[in-house]
């Protein structure tokens, strides 16, 4: 399965830990950040979710596991593949990379949240899939 999408950073002093390794909640935030950036090839969250009648694209669970420490100024990938396109959860996988060898991987279910009468619930992915051509 080829990645959707993919994001290079370098690793910064202030994303590591006492130790000078990075901090685990960092691979969350990059983890989202890769998916937003692929979202802004489309025009972004915000106007997808406009479009589709949405109020967001989010969480509804992730994980992640730390194989390899990442340091400061280490240059990372992180890439994001879709492995089900549920009809009301969309499940990523995203893996990090240095030097082609894998530091991080990770997984998020993701719903497309739509009002109704009674709060919010995840609606139909289909028509965000033809949006997205995937």
């Amino acid at each position: 399965m080829s990645a959707l999408h993919s994001i290079q950073h370098r690793v910064t002093f202030g994303e590591c830990d006492p130790a000078g390794i990075v901090f685990y909640p960092n691979i969350y935030g990059w983890f989202d950040r890769c998916f937003h950036d692929w979202l802004a090839g489309f025009g972004g969250h915000q106007a997808l979710c406009r479009e589709l009648g949405a109020v967001g694209m989010g969480l509804m669970g992730s994980e992640a596991a730390f194989r390899r420490p990442m340091r400061p100024n280490d240059r990372i990938e992180i890439a994001v593949t879709a492995r089900d396109w549920g009809r009301k959860a969309l499940v990523l996988d995203y893996t990090v990379s240095l030097d082609g060898a894998v530091t991080a991987t990770g997984t998020e279910t993701r719903g497309l949240f739509i009002p109704g009468e009674t709060g919010l619930s995840a609606g139909d992915l289909a028509p965000l899939r033809a949006r997205l051509g995937v």
